[in-house]
Parts: C-alpha cells; sequence; structure tokens
C-alpha cells in the first residue's frame, strides 16, 4: 500500500481540513507539554506557506462526548497564535452555521481551531454523517495525528471518505521509522521491552521477535516470566493467567536463536509507595515478603553490555517504576545507554517516551514517537484504521 503524501496534494487557494493531535497535558489552563503541537508544525507550516487556508481539528483528554470546558482547546490555540505569529481563530464548536461561515471567510494563510472534536459523540462513533458535515469544512483532508491512527473516529479514518487526502509530515515520519524496525532493520537489532504487564506488551514481543538478536525484557511484566521459570517473585506483579503465554514465548525465542535478558538482581521494596525504603536483592530470587519495584546494578550491566552492540534498538516500556526516584535507576541506566549506543534507537510508548524526556535524551534519539497505543499497535503489526484511509 503507497501512503499518499503532502508532495502528492495540489494546495495552492484550497482549504485544508486538518487532524492533529494536541491532546497536550493542561494544568490550572496552561499545558504543561507542548511536544505535540511543535511535532504538527511542520505540517501547518507547510499547508500555510502553498498558499493555502487551515481548520484544524483536534481531541483533548476524555470528555465522553458532552461539552465540558474542562478540555477546552483555548489553551491550544493560545499557543498555536506564538508559534505561528499569525491568525489563529478559535472556534466556540466544532459544527453549526457560525463555524460554517468562520471557515468559509478563511483567508490564505489564515488558521481556524475547532473545538474539541469529542464533544460530540458521534466523533468516536465514527458517525458517517458527522464525518460528511466535517468533511463540508474543508476541500482537501490532511491527517497528522498518529497518536490516534489506531482509531476509526470521525475526524480520522471518517473524514477521510468525502475529502481527497492524504498523511502530514509528521504521520510519514513515524511509519518511516516503525516500519523498517518490523520490515528490515539494520542488525543486530535489541528490543528494550519493559511496562507493567505481559498481557499489553506479548503481541508486540511476538511481531519483533523474527528480527531481534536479544530482547531485555523489564518493569513489573519481567516477574510472569521469572515466575514461569520456577523463581520467586514475591509481592511482585504477577499475571497467573499469562504464566503459560509466557513460557511459550521463551520457548519460542529459544528455538529462534534470540538472548532473552531477565532480571538477575532486583531492587525491592515491601510495599508499592514512592517513600518506601529501596533495597537491592543480589539474587533471581525475591524475598516473599518484598515486590520488585525495579532492575538491579547486575541486570542494568547486561543490558548495558547488549545495547552497546546494537545498530538498532526498539524501546517500549521501562525497566521499573521510574516515576518513584528511588526506583528510577534502571530506567534511567538503560534509556543513556540506548542514546549512547550510537544505533538508531526508536522509541514508543507513553511511558518511555515520559523516560526519555525524564532523562533529558530525547534529542539524542533517532525517533521518539507521539502515539502511545498507536505505536504500540503499530508494533504489533496491526493495521492502523487512520492510516489506512489515507493509502492507495
Amino acid at each position: 500500500m503507497a501512503l499518499r503524501t503532502l508532495k502528492t496534494i495540489d494546495l495552492a487557494g484550497k482549504r485544508v481540513l486538518m487532524r492533529a493531535d494536541f491532546n497536550v497535558p493542561i494544568k490550572d489552563g496552561g499545558i504543561t507539554d507542548d511536544t505535540r503541537i511543535t511535532a504538527a508544525m511542520p505540517t501547518i507550516q507547510h499547508i500555510l506557506s502553498q498558499g493555502a487556508s487551515l481548520v484544524l481539528m483536534s481531541h483533548l483528554g476524555r470528555p465522553k462526548g458532552t461539552r465540558n470546558p474542562e478540555y477546552t482547546l483555548k489553551p491550544v490555540a493560545d499557543r498555536l497564535r506564538e508559534l505561528l505569529g499569525g491568525t489563529v481563530i478559535m472556534a466556540d464548536d466544532v459544527l453549526g452555521e457560525t463555524v460554517t461561515r468562520q471557515a468559509e471567510e478563511l483567508s490564505p494563510g489564515e488558521v481556524l481551531l475547532l473545538e474539541n472534536v469529542r464533544f460530540y459523540k458521534e466523533e468516536t462513533d465514527n458517525d458517517p454523517g458527522f464525518a460528511a458535515r466535517l468533511a463540508e469544512l474543508g476541500d482537501v483532508f490532511v491527517n497528522d495525528a498518529f497518536g490516534t491512527a489506531h482509531r476509526a473516529h470521525g475526524s480520522t479514518e471518517g473524514v477521510a471518505r468525502y475529502l481527497p487526502s492524504c498523511a502530514g509530515f509528521l504521520i510519514e515520519k513515524e511509519i518511516s521509522f516503525f516500519q523498517p524496525v518490523l520490515d528490515a532493520p539494520e542488525k543486530p537489532m535489541v528490543a528494550v521491552i519493559g511496562g507493567a504487564k505481559v498481557s499489553s506488551k506479548i503481541g508486540v514481543l511476538e511481531s519483533l521477535l523474527p528480527n531481534c538478536a536479544a530482547m531485555i525484557i523489564g518493569g513489573g511484566m519481567a516477574y510472569t516470566f521469572l515466575k514461569v521459570q520456577g523463581y520467586e517473585t514475591g509481592k511482585s506483579l504477577l499475571e497467573v493467567d499469562f504464566l503459560e503465554t509466557a513460557g511459550s514465548f521463551l520457548e519460542a525465542a529459544k528455538q529462534a536463536g534470540v538472548e532473552i535478558i531477565l532480571p538477575v538482581d532486583h531492587v525491592v521494596a515491601a510495599e508499592f509507595d514512592a517513600a518506601a525504603a529501596p533495597e537491592t536483592v543480589d539474587d533471581v530470587n525475591i524475598p516473599v515478603d518484598r515486590m520488585g519495584l525495579d532492575i538491579g546494578p547486575k541486570t542494568i550491566a547486561l543490558a548495558e553490555d547488549r545495547l552497546a552492540t546494537a545498530r538498532t534498538i526498539l524501546w517500549n516500556g521501562p525497566m521499573g517504576v521510574f516515576e518513584f526516584e528511588s526506583f528510577a535507576v534502571g530506567t534511567k541506566a538503560v534509556a543513556l545507554a540506548i542514546a549512547d549506543s550510537g544505533a538508531i534507537t526508536v522509541v514508543g510508548g507513553g511511558d518511555s517516551v515520559a523516560a526519555a524526556n525524564k532523562f533529558n535524551i530525547a534529542d539524542r534519539l533517532s525517533h521518539v514517537s507521539t502515539g502511545g497505543g498507536a505505536s504500540l499497535e503499530f508494533l504489533e503489526g496491526k493495521s492502523l484504521p487512520g492510516i489506512v484511509a489515507l493509502t492507495d
């Protein structure tokens, strides 16, 4: 399937309807991280430079189909005005006579930002009538919201049925980094997979296995893999229902000749608490009255050695409870090793991106994805409806 890109559509004099992902964190009315807004700027600036006007759509949070001022996009409009230095009009709604008039009156170079599309239940229902009405606001549709590409919603997949459509630069960039990881990465490739649960990551593990030389598995999910091998995991997070799945995966990796690096030592605590006292356990077994919350120094050394040999690294998920300072050491060490590796480094998943930002290494990585769930499903080899709609 060939992705239709911005370079394939003439935008001069057109009114472009663009879906962006402006789902940014907001506290006390102010944006605390504008990464997703700045990520959309190359596409926005290109559209405006071509002599087009622009109608922007996005969601923010989960207002669940009702108008909720807590989830207004007004702070996003303010930030766009600062970044663009031009006319950005904030609409009071998503649809209606006033919005239609505002769109029709736009001059080339002007921008109209619609209110939160998820104020309408029809958005998440992918209602055809809703999508058709959105489509009336533009001549051309550009989707640059990778973070919602795994959802078939009205403003993503639905609108593409009614207008000439293409991908923006951000979606094009995301695919250009993720697709090679699945198809033909520079080898050897090492995957660093962490997070809480095997159930949410087993699809990624299985999808990446054929191209990996090694996999480093950490975080809460590691204890299920250790348990099925007969080790004591104490009070650590455990998915009993996935013990058999974990065992089958380890056998598949063995058959494929892929090295699986699991924790050989741990940082533990008596309870799950930011104030809990960290204790290092110099053994693969965890005391019955303790829970693992981070990888230990020997495991860190194993991970660092393996990452230094990689030509491609895919990182999805932290090695421990990095939100707690006492249990962030493992994730930080692995993050720095990834940044120092000299390999092609691709990071996906909300927690990994948060960790990359926390440890100030994001600008040293080849690609940091803007999509959590979308990057996960892409790596599982699933088709993303929002992207399929943009392909020939």
